[in-house]
């Protein structure tokens, strides 16, 4: 699996130090942290970025546990999943929709909708890029569901594209991850692409 990692291995996170960060921060860029409106913004700034970054501590088999044997064998495709994530060059947000589609495996087995859904957000509730993020929903699913195909294809807008640098509000970038009989079957991929584009 992509740049995994063990969520057991990691602190808990540190509230206070980020409190601390959160206030050189705001001398650094010239504002004093003790004024009337900064004076509680490093604690909300910690608890948010607790919210945020929750996904380092989770893992995608905490979520994927659940599997029903339905003897399904065609298609399952979940669309517009919300995807929240923070860009790690910049440390601004992302944001948009991901969709995920499965060919369940030789049994039949499927697992909960909502459970996709976690699963977008243990990986997008990370400092992240796109790409890392589209590979290992996939990645995932292919290593707990073992699914006979799999394909996500995430769409976001990038604030480090919007609020500084090229300044280019609207434009998304667009990945894709396949795996399995959806990356060796064009047919099959091109059902898949048709029912995530077609509305």
């Amino acid at each position: 699996m992509a740049e995994s990692h063990d969520a057991t291995d990691l602190p808990p996170f540190d509230h206070g130090r980020a409190e601390r960060a959160i206030r050189e921060l705001l001398y650094a860029v010239g504002e004093d942290p003790d004024r009337e409106g900064l004076k509680d913004t490093p604690a909300r700034v910690a608890r948010a970025y607790a919210e945020m970054f929750a996904g380092l501590r989770m893992t995608p088999e905490s979520v994927l546990t659940t599997t029903f044997d339905l003897g399904h064998d065609e298609m399952v495709l979940v669309k517009d999943i919300e995807v929240w994530s923070v860009c790690e060059h910049h440390l601004v947000p992302f944001t948009g929709s991901a969709h995920i589609g499965y060919i369940p495996n030789d049994e039949g087995q499927i697992t909960g909708l909502s459970k996709l859904a976690r699963l977008v957000d243990v990986f997008a509730k990370r400092p992240q890029v796109q790409e890392r993020l589209t590979s290992q929903i996939a990645d995932s699913m292919v290593e707990i569901l073992k699914p006979r195909g799999v394909i996500v294809v995430i769409e976001c807008e990038h604030l480090c594209m919007t609020m500084r640098g090229v300044r280019k509000p609207g434009a998304k970038t667009v990945t894709s991850a396949v795996r399995g009989q959806l990356r060796d079957s064009s047919t099959t991929r091109a059902e898949a692409m048709s029912l995530i584009i077609g509305g």
